[in-house]
């Protein structure tokens, strides 16, 4: 190789694999090392260096000078070869990897190429990445030449690839295309501060205004709908709450649980619990379909949400300090401050950090431990019979069903028994009227 030659082989390297000038040299230095101690044996101590402006070929043997022409001969252009293409091949593998890894969590676009079993290969420019059955959107379907867009998850080296992981199913998705399809947001107006997701169902976004003069959740939704119905529909058809921010949660915790109307937040700061009241009518609303809206409100919020009615809430206090005044070193006074700090079952007292009962009570550490270990027996015990009311409950309802198809069944039987004797009757009228006057 003449100095030219390296010159312009890194150039073309550089241009066509995106890969740094100083990578190239460093890998057609260590090819020739390698080279070079094939030929001469392990022993030698090789050094190789290459001019980076005139391409220029340096080196010793055993602090021996090189013959320049030995260097750019056969040993250079033949031996090295295939170790310039493996180092240039993991420079490349390495560029990619860098160059996606700063990506993880932004938002691409691709195209699907191909559809092996539940994954989709989706192609980034040059690059094919993959999406997951456990990253798509349940629901979903993917075909060859369908555009997608999805955030980048995971990005590591497998040998000599890189794998790049897409997903459709984080919270970043969401933000991104509020991001994309909102310019507040972009210009930094309006900000998200959480977003609760569950994928292809419903989502909760909490946004905030800088600036008083624009209605955060009206910039969102946009004019008709129009900019919200975009992010909806990219997510296919996946409902999407937009939650006004607050950092009090006295006021964030109602906006979270919309569309339910909410009577009062009670905040338990040892539990990190917020028990919200509401009416009768409002309670399925406020816990949602399979509980789907306090889960996503919790989540939006980061404390533990428990939806009840004041009637509810009222039994579990007289049923939290009689139970707590039943044990031993426990007097009413006490479990009633304890009802007062948001404990009201044995499985949260069985979960009080011990300093946080000795300062409540002004008990020693023996009568605390005593009192923890009775509540982890009782809160067992209470447990194992929720379990096996729950079974019952099933089981009943199995019979329920059972007999409900059953009696479905018999009355779609007598309701064909009789179309079968109402057309017979028919058909007999029939004939009876179509009969020669001899007949009848």
């Amino acid at each position: 190789m003449k100095p030219e030659e390296i010159l312009r082989i890194v150039d073309a390297i550089h241009r066509d694999k995106n890969i740094e000038k100083e990578i190239v040299f460093q890998a057609i230095e260590s090819a020739l090392v390698t080279a070079l101690t094939r030929q001469y044996g392990e022993q030698s101590r090789i050094t190789i260096a290459i001019n980076r402006t005139d391409g220029k070929l340096t080196g010793t043997r055993d602090d021996v000078d090189i013959d320049t022409q030995e260097l750019s001969g056969r040993i250079g252009a033949q031996t090295a070869k295939q170790v310039i293409i493996q180092k240039i091949r993991e420079a490349e593998r390495d560029s990619v990897h860098d160059e996606y890894e700063e990506q993880i969590g932004q938002m691409v676009s691709g195209v699907v190429t191909r559809c092996e079993g539940a994954a989709a290969t989706v192609t980034l420019g040059t690059t094919e990445t993959i999406l997951p059955r456990s990253e798509q959107i349940p629901g979903e379907s993917y075909h060859p030449n369908e555009r997608i867009r999805a955030t980048i998850f995971e990005v590591r080296k497998v040998g000599s690839r890189v794998k790049i992981i897409l997903s459709r199913i984080r919270p970043q998705l969401v933000q991104r295309l509020f991001e994309q399809e909102i310019p507040e947001i972009a210009d930094g107006v309006i900000e998200i501060r959480a977003i609760s997701r569950e994928p292809g169902y419903r989502s909760k976004v909490a946004v905030i205004s800088s600036d008083a003069r624009v209605d955060c959740v009206g910039a969102c939704v946009g004019v008709r709908g129009n900019r919200i119905k975009n992010i909806v529909e990219e997510l296919g058809g996946e409902r999407i709450d937009i939650v006004r921010w607050s950092d009090d949660l006295q006021v964030l915790v109602p906006n979270a649980l919309q569309p339910a109307e909410v009577d009062e937040v009670i905040l338990c700061q040892m539990l990190g619990r917020g028990i919200v009241l509401v009416r009768e009518d409002q309670l399925s609303l406020a816990i949602g379909r399979r509980g789907q809206n306090v889960r996503l409100a919790s989540k939006l919020c980061g404390w533990d949400i428990e939806i009840m009615t004041r009637e509810e809430l009222d039994q579990q206090i007289e049923r939290a300090v009689s139970g707590y005044s039943s044990i031993e070193g426990l007097d009413e006074s006490l479990a009633e401050k304890l009802v007062g700090e948001g404990f009201l079952s044995y499985d949260d007292l069985s979960v009080i950090e011990p300093d946080d009962l000795m300062e409540i009570g002004g008990m020693t550490a023996e009568t605390v431990d005593a009192i923890v270990a009775e509540a982890e027996k009782r809160a067992s015990v209470a447990e194992v019979a929720a379990a096996d009311e729950r079974r019952k409950q099933r089981e009943q309802d199995r019979i329920t069903k059972a007999t409900a198809d059953a009696d479905a069944a018999d009355a779609l039987a007598a309701e064909n028994v009789l179309s079968e004797t109402v057309v017979a009757d028919e058909v007999a009228v029939e004939d009876s009227v179509g009969a020669p006057p001899g007949d009848a």
